[in-house]
């Protein structure tokens, strides 16, 4: 539980990190983050799996960069499922979005979290 509830709030400073780098993605507050960040792995636990099982042949024939359409996807999700509090300007700005998450999730994942895991 502690460490879904550390990927939430990684996930809240990298969302509003987001908003700040890209005009085309809003959030009405820190707090909205927070609840995106929410819904966001939920659905990331919920929906995600049915989507990649659903596009395993695509996933395979690119490589697995069909992943990040996925995520884009989810994002989208989130944003329609938050109203005003989430706002994202278009798919395209999505899926820019879904690979700087990636790309920074990646970069935690390697520089904090595997060497405090590696201290225990």
């Amino acid at each position: 539980m502690l460490h879904w509830l550390i990927g939430v709030f990684i996930n809240t400073v990298l969302l509003m990190a987001i908003d700040g780098y890209f005009d085309d993605i809003h959030f009405s507050g820190i707090g909205a983050a927070f609840l995106a960040s929410l819904i966001l792995a939920v659905l990331n636990a919920v929906v995600r799996p049915v989507l990649i099982l659903l596009t395993l042949p695509v996933t395979v024939l690119t490589l697995g960069l069909f992943l990040f359409v996925i995520n884009a996807i989810t994002l989208m999700m989130t944003a329609g499922l938050m109203g005003d509090a989430f706002q994202i300007g278009g798919f395209g700005t999505a899926l820019l979005a879904s690979i700087v998450l990636s790309f920074f999730h990646l970069l935690v994942q390697k520089a904090i979290i595997e060497p405090l895991r590696d201290r225990s």
